[in-house]
């Protein structure tokens, strides 16, 4: 017996050495994959997060950044009409070929598709942008069915313009709402909605602001959240700090802050990015709300719908929003925004803040003593001159400026 396991005690560890070797050399061919939990549809198939950074590949291979709807988005409006400007939408983190991006052309391999969970595949055309970096999937039907799941995928097909695929294909799902949506469908702010201020380069103030919601930078450090005095110095495992300019619950962020926030600013500020994106891809509603004052709003009443100018918008005197509850208003202005000193944007009827969206290419200037109303989606700065009020979030993909500023984050 003795001898027997003299021989059966080598022979074990050897067959223990073997098989961790083997283990290992079968888990390295994964093309770079997502740490982060994804939900699989079929093998090989990586399911989109809700903002950014599709596993596989390496950094010059093409990916989709974030998508609308975003991955188990629910309560989808199922129209994709000029009226809701729902549609089904993927941003590469590339240019790509617009011959490799498509859905129904006869004779060729389908790279954008949109599918019922049944399986049946919903007809539709595909278009790029100008910058060939945004695919719009467009059914071609007049809305999608209700209270229905579906899943859109982009396949390796999918090449940039230098003629490099896709690692993995992606795909991502959510379901529409039980009603057959009638009116603009509100722009998703995804986890950017957690913000009352959200900014990539810094959020400055001049004291004493006060803000209700919370304040976040990504990816800038906490050195460029100027003028809070955070009541205490964060230490390397504070996931946030606080100031006595940001009313109690609500915090400051920023992308040095210990995790997980780092890589919740990450996914906000995708989620931003795709707000951005949705709010700017959306048709004004008619030739009535296009180019209204030509640029000057001069003492105006304007109700819902989506409003759109190819130049810089001035607000001079007092604007007023007027619509329920349920109303949308999404203004879409290509250059700066300016609003004058001590003056008003004035909700009526019912008018919720949550639901008005200001997408700006320029800067945004709000001089003092003025109170705005709305979500301001801004590719560039958002600056608040002194003892200036909002209503709303102020999203920026540069920087935010307060000067004894009061934001208050909208009721859900």
């Amino acid at each position: 017996m003795n001898r027997f396991q003299s021989l059966f005690k080598p022979l074990m560890w050897f067959m223990t050495l073997l098989l961790a070797a083997f283990v290992a050399g079968c888990g390295g061919g994964g093309g770079g994959e997502s740490s982060s939990p994804v939900f699989t549809a079929a093998p090989d198939v990586t399911v989109a997060p809700g903002a950014a950074g599709i596993a596989g590949g390496t950094a010059t291979d093409p990916t989709v950044k974030s998508t609308s709807p975003m991955n188990g988005a629910t309560n989808v409006p199922t129209s994709h009409n000029a009226v809701t400007g729902t549609l089904v939408t993927a941003i590469f983190s590339q240019a790509m070929d617009p011959a490799t991006i498509n859905s129904s052309p006869a004779g060729t391999l389908l790279t954008f598709t949109l599918k019922e969970t049944s399986g049946a595949n919903v007809p539709g055309t595909v278009a790029l942008n100008a910058g060939n970096t945004v695919a719009t999937f467009t059914p071609t039907a007049s809305a999608l069915n209700t209270n229905t799941s579906y899943t859109a995928t982009v396949t390796t097909g999918a090449k940039n313009a230098g003629g490099t695929a896709m690692v993995n294909p992606v795909a991502w799902s959510f379901t529409t709402r039980a009603d057959a949506s009638s009116g603009q469908a509100p722009v998703d702010l995804g986890t950017a909605g957690n913000y009352a201020i959200l900014a990539k380069t810094g959020v400055s103030t001049v004291p004493s602001s006060v803000v209700t919601g919370n304040v976040g930078v990504s990816p800038a450090a906490r050195t460029y959240l100027t003028g809070w005095s955070e009541t205490a110095a964060p230490d390397a495992s504070d996931t946030y700090s606080t100031s006595a300019q940001v009313v109690a619950p609500f915090k400051l962020y920023a992308a040095d802050y210990a995790v997980p926030t780092p890589a919740n600013l990450t996914t906000a500020v995708g989620n931003m990015e795709t707000a951005y994106t949705d709010a700017a891809g959306r048709t004004a509603t008619s030739a009535a709300t296009t180019n209204v004052g030509a640029g000057t709003l001069t003492s105006l009443t304007l109700t819902s719908g989506v409003y759109e100018w190819g130049s810089a918008v001035t607000i001079p005197t007092n604007l007023t929003l007027n619509g329920s509850a349920t109303d949308v208003w999404i203004f879409k202005v290509a250059g700066t925004l300016n609003m004058a000193a001590a003056k008003n944007v004035i909700l009526t009827g019912g008018a919720l803040p949550k639901n008005v969206f200001w997408q700006v290419s320029g800067a945004v200037t709000i001089g003092a003593n003025t109170h705005f109303e709305g979500i301001i989606l801004g590719q560039t700065g958002i600056t608040f001159g002194n003892l200036a009020s909002v209503n709303g979030r102020l999203l920026a993909q540069t920087a935010v400026v307060l000067d004894a500023t009061t934001v208050t984050q909208p009721a859900p």
